[in-house]
């Protein structure tokens, strides 16, 4: 006798469509499972084994041949336990019927509960794609798999619950389709509570407008990790796309609310400096997303910049320029986005009071200059933002005088953000920061003098030709805040500025 049932396979965030064929003939007592399947597909057997046997089923007589299908695609995880029984199941009699356009995934217990998975938003619309109208998966899962447009998803707690509903149509009912209460969550820490650095929180608002990358540089105190820290609150409101696709990367991770399964707000991962470079970029056996993809359309920030493995800095190199990294591995390769805004914190020496104006610098021109160069000039490159944030001065912290909002900060990025939006719409592009080569004398159109300015300081200061361009994105970021069309001399000024610190810094 023979079946076929419907499922979904996951690598790394690929997903892909399986057909579980299962097949009984007269023979010696066996159970194989083939299809390029791993260990964990291959303890399924023992598990679904148990199952049968606590649900009084016998449906082992005979040779049992499961095959996950195509056998050419590499089938790893426990989410096939819940087709295999279902292709078992079917074959034995015990359940009936057209399921062409049905799916299963899921784990299961040994007393037949489904256990939740990783990964099911991308399988269910991987499911949806290819034509499938209903799927079912466990119930912890299913709050998360009904985001997915077109298809019906059905939450089941017992293996039981599915054989009763299609046998009968009842036990089960449709999970509703979930939709976010709030879409923006009210942030706990305010730009209202900063007093000055005013240069600072400037830079922040226009990195934060274009999704620039930025390195702030001060002596302890100065305020570093606190700006960093309330970003979060003026950031862009994260479009239903965005929401999915880092959905789907935190849901592979398994970092998912069940209660709250969509990511309705932009992520802000802050990493240690012990982190390794899988930590970072990901990786392992089974290649998982990193920090930097968990990040994906929201903010990497990582303090204390100098005291990261060189090693582990450069692994940021390629993922920062292109928006995604590709993890290979003998079992495969993985791309995952990874389109952030670096936030990155450093003090300029070891003992942090290097062009401090209160406080002496105990370190030797070597210290200092060996300190600075753990960060590599590939890497400052691709940092569009540079400012120093300077300590506070007496008059700013005791006067008290009302600071602006995060809330007001936050409706002139949300402008610049949608004025974005409607350029590039229709592109791949979603913020200045990602404006290519081929469109920037497009986009980036000068007055007279703000070309001249940027001509004589291309002359003066030698800059590259990514220093060019960067200086644009970020000047057609400073216009947008603006409302101008053109880049004005006051604009380029400014993104001028904001790369001054490695002339001042880096070139000791």
């Amino acid at each position: 006798m023979f079946s076929s049932v419907n499922s979904v396979g996951l690598f790394g965030l690929n997903a892909f469509p399986v057909t579980v064929e299962a097949d009984s003939s007269p023979g010696q007592p066996s159970f194989d499972v083939v299809g390029m399947v791993d260990i964990a597909v291959q303890e399924s057997k023992a598990r679904i084994r148990a199952v049968m046997s606590n649900m009084g089923l016998k449906i082992f007589g005979g040779k049992i041949t499961v095959n996950l299908a195509p056998a050419s695609v590499k089938k790893i995880g426990s989410m096939f336990d819940v087709p295999i029984s279902m292709a078992l199941l079917k074959i034995g009699g015990v359940v009936d019927g057209d399921w062409s356009d049905t799916a299963f995934i899921g784990e299961l217990s040994l007393d037949g509960r489904l256990a939740p998975i990783n990964g099911v938003l991308s399988m269910t619309l991987t499911a949806a794609q290819h034509g499938i109208k209903r799927i079912f998966l466990p119930a912890a899962n299913a709050k998360e798999a009904s985001v997915a447009d077109g298809i019906e998803v059905y939450g089941a707690e017992h293996i039981s619950q599915i054989i009763e509903f299609l046998a009968h149509g009842t036990g089960l009912k449709r999970e509703p389709r979930y939709i976010p209460a709030d879409a923006r969550r009210v942030p706990l820490e305010d730009f209202a509570d900063v007093m000055g650095q005013f240069a600072a929180k400037k830079a922040i608002e226009v990195a934060a407008a274009g999704s620039h990358n930025i390195l702030m540089l001060g002596p302890p105190g100065s305020g570093k990790s606190m700006l960093a820290k309330r970003i979060p609150s003026i950031l862009p409101k994260i479009t239903f796309a965005e929401s999915i696709e880092t959905t789907q990367i935190h849901s592979v991770a398994g970092i998912i609310d069940p209660n709250e399964p969509l990511v309705t707000g932009r992520p802000f991962r802050a990493v240690s400096h012990t982190a390794s470079s899988v930590g970072l970029v990901g990786g392992g056996s089974i290649p998982r997303p990193g920090e930097i993809s968990l990040a994906h359309n929201g903010v990497l920030f990582l303090d204390e910049l100098p005291e990261f493995d060189r090693r582990v800095l450069e692994t940021l190199r390629q993922p920062l320029e292109n928006g995604d990294i590709t993890i290979s591995r003998a079992s495969g390769s993985v791309t995952y986005p990874c389109n952030v805004m670096l936030v990155a914190a450093m003090n300029p020496c070891p003992c942090g009071n290097f062009g401090n104006p209160l406080k002496k610098c105990v370190c030797s021109d070597k210290q200092v200059s060996g300190y600075l160069n753990k960060i590599s000039q590939p890497v400052l490159d691709r940092i569009d933002i540079q400012i120093e944030v300077k300590p506070v001065k007496y008059e700013e912290l005791s006067n008290r005088r009302p600071q602006e909002s995060s809330a007001v900060i936050a409706e002139r990025v949300q402008r610049a953000r949608d004025i974005q939006a409607e350029r590039f719409k229709g592109t791949q592009i979603r913020a200045n920061s990602g404006i290519t080569s081929d469109i920037i004398a497009d986009v980036c159109q000068m007055t007279d003098n703000a070309a001249e300015m940027l001509r004589r300081a291309f002359d003066k200061l030698g800059l590259s030709a990514r220093a060019y361009d960067r200086i644009l994105k970020v000047a057609r970021t400073c216009a947008d805040l603006d409302g101008s069309d053109y880049l004005q001399k006051s604009h380029i000024s400014q993104a001028i500025n904001f790369r001054s610190l490695d002339r001042k810094y880096w070139s000791r």
